[in-house]
């Protein structure tokens, strides 16, 4: 079969045209343009290293927090950089001070490596961690809502709350969860990994206590780049995982608080400081802007989900309410569902190897299943999930 060409905006992507690329969901992949932005803003690091760090880099990353801020409706002076989602999660989680029987709430839908941050902090301060059970298969938001709800105790501290599940690729009901938590007493840490670009995110009107987010995924920015939002009431509580110059410096609580995050020691700060271009640059791909980029993702995502469930045999396992720029399908068979691991389901690596295709395969011990995922980014067209399809059928 002939592999598929991709849509007309794939030319902006170093994408291999060996690899029919459906997984932008996992680490997303950047422009040729903003990797030309880390190139130029590395040389001028280079030229001149310490010139760059101590004239140069604090304004430039203080205009890359306003222009993220202002794309997300948000504080700046509550906005700072991390690296990935992982690294905000565990920043905040390490920073709380924890009572003995205290709650933390995820559901079974969480990534595991920030359901694991939960697990250490809980574990370490003789607290608790409530797990929602959700099944994959949910008619409306209303059973998702009533579940995390019935969670709550008088010893919950903090929900661990998605906008977009990693493996299940579901759409959570995040605006509602965050209003209902929060106006029970309960803190929302807001794991928006699938969050910038994905979803439409008014930070300042959905008032969680926390957010974190990568820009490296839907934002299309070089890896290594995300943000942490910390709500100005909070801000005192929250230090970085790594303590540096910043915590002796003499000035305000806000820059103290710039400096803290933004300093954590000598680092490559380029995957940040390409954040106003990526926006920019990718928002310019498409008449309407933002906006229109997550719809336009959106439809071709309903659209692939309906190929995909055609040719294994199924049906859409959520409503298309529920459905951003990724979707999961189950994968058919019985038998005990394995741990993930680095070297790939045997499948997803049949799929790359023998059809060239990129497309994740999730073992989920939590739910016993296996999913198979679809992303939709602006390179991608509707005939590489047609060809998916084909090679499902010939394969399954």
């Amino acid at each position: 079969m002939k592999r598929p060409d991709r849509s007309s905006l794939g030319r902006h992507w170093m994408l291999s045209e060996d690899v029919c690329f459906l997984n932008h969901g996992s680490f997303g992949s950047t422009p040729i343009t903003v990797m030309d932005e880390q190139t130029r803003l590395r040389g001028i690091i280079e030229s001149d290293p310490v010139r760059f760090f101590e004239r140069d880099y604090i304004p430039m990353m203080r205009s890359s927090i306003t222009k993220l801020s202002e794309f997300m409706n948000a504080d700046s002076e509550g906005m700072t950089f991390v690296k990935n989602t992982t690294e905000g999660v565990n920043t905040v989680l390490r920073s709380l001070v924890l009572n003995p029987g205290d709650e933390i709430i995820v559901t079974n839908h969480s990534y595991q490596a920030c359901w694991n941050a939960v697990d250490f902090v809980t574990e370490r301060a003789g607290a608790k961690t409530v797990v929602v059970d959700i099944p994959f298969r949910v008619k409306n938001e209303e059973e998702i809502l009533e579940k995390v709800i019935d969670a709550v105790s008088e010893r919950t501290v903090l929900a661990l709350i998605d906008t977009v599940t990693s493996a299940t690729g579901l759409r959570m009901p995040f605006e509602k969860l965050v209003g209902s938590l929060q106006s029970s007493g309960v803190d929302v840490l807001l794991d928006a990994a699938h969050g910038p670009g994905i979803v439409p995110l008014n930070l300042s009107e959905l008032g969680a206590a926390y957010c974190t987010g990568n820009c490296h995924k839907w934002l299309c920015t070089p890896k290594g780049s995300a943000f942490l939002h910390i709500r100005s009431d909070l801000k005192k509580k929250i230090r970085p995982l790594s303590i540096s110059h910043g915590a002796s410096l003499e000035g305000s609580d806000q820059e103290r608080f710039e400096f803290e995050f933004g300093w954590p020691g000598t680092q490559d700060p380029t995957p940040w400081l390409c954040i106003p271009l990526a926006i920019d640059f990718m928002g310019d791909l498409v008449e309407g802007g933002w906006p229109a980029i997550m719809e336009r993702n959106r439809n071709l995502t309903i659209q692939a989900r309906k190929i995909l469930c055609d040719a294994i045999g199924t049906t859409e396992p959520v409503p298309e309410s529920m459905v951003s720029s990724i979707a999961s399908v189950e994968m058919p068979g019985d038998g005990e569902v394995g741990a993930m691991s680095m070297e790939g389901d045997p499948f997803h690596n049949l799929l790359l190897d023998e059809y060239g295709i990129q497309v994740p395969v999730f073992p989920w011990r939590h739910h016993g299943i296996r999913y198979i995922r679809v992303s939709a980014q602006l390179y991608n067209s509707l005939e590489e999930y047609h060809y998916l399809a084909e090679c499902l059928r010939r394969t399954l």
